[in-house]
């Protein structure tokens, strides 16, 4: 694991997300150790695959993120046989933590991927907050981070636009879009991939791939 790779880890288990949110990473845990372990692994993977763009949701759900440690992803996505990337399935490294046991797959994440590699565009993947909001008291919930959430998302995100050399940022949904606004920057926006929102998503991606948007 590159010292790059490895602080950026370090770093996002050790914030400090308030009580209706959470870290998945950090280390009360004992099975967040494999989370923090698959995000090296994705992070490092996709350090060789040097991707320009740079896909920014919204927040990790409950059943996605929040279980794998990996943006955009769920427990069959890790589990399931190589997709067209290779980037995950058997041999790759990742781990799921005895607490997925019996989660049911994310959508959301099944879509996304399906929407890239029909396009054959590996874009890096993350979140404007990048831990898990939920509601009071209901850690198996989702919910849209606050203005103030989101922005201690911030500083990640622009370490990871630096460590990758990113030259494209693409809020996906309007709450993404909405959070990187605040933090200054003005970036295109795609559909979000769920609630019926594959195709808008998938032509909004084709536009601006075929506008010149490097892959």
């Amino acid at each position: 694991m590159t010292a790059s790779v490895h602080d950026f880890v370090e770093r996002l288990a050790a914030a400090e997300t308030g009580s209706a949110c959470t870290n998945f990473f950090d280390d009360s845990v004992p099975a967040n150790a494999r989370r923090r372990d698959n995000l090296s692994i994705y992070l490092e993977e996709m350090l060789g695959r040097a991707p320009k763009v740079l896909l920014v949701g919204e927040a990790p759900g409950f059943r996605g993120m929040r279980i794998t440690g990996v943006p955009f992803t769920n427990r069959s996505i890790l589990e399931g046989p190589a997709n067209g990337f290779g980037l995950f399935g058997p041999g790759k490294g990742y781990v799921l933590p005895p607490d997925a046991a019996g989660v049911p797959a994310e959508p959301t994440a099944t879509v996304m991927w399906q929407v890239l590699a029909e396009l054959e565009f590996l874009p890096l993947l993350w979140s404007a907050f990048p831990w898990h909001p939920h509601l009071p008291g209901q850690p198996l919930s989702n919910r849209t981070p606050t203005p103030a959430e989101a922005a201690l998302g911030a500083p990640f995100r622009q370490a990871l636009v630096d460590l990758f050399e990113i030259q494209s940022v693409v809020a996906v949904g309007n709450v993404a879009h909405r959070s990187l606004q605040r933090s200054g920057l003005e970036v295109p926006k795609v559909r979000h991939p769920s609630h019926g929102g594959r195709s808008g998503f998938k032509r909004g991606l084709e536009q601006l791939l075929s506008a010149g948007m490097q892959a």
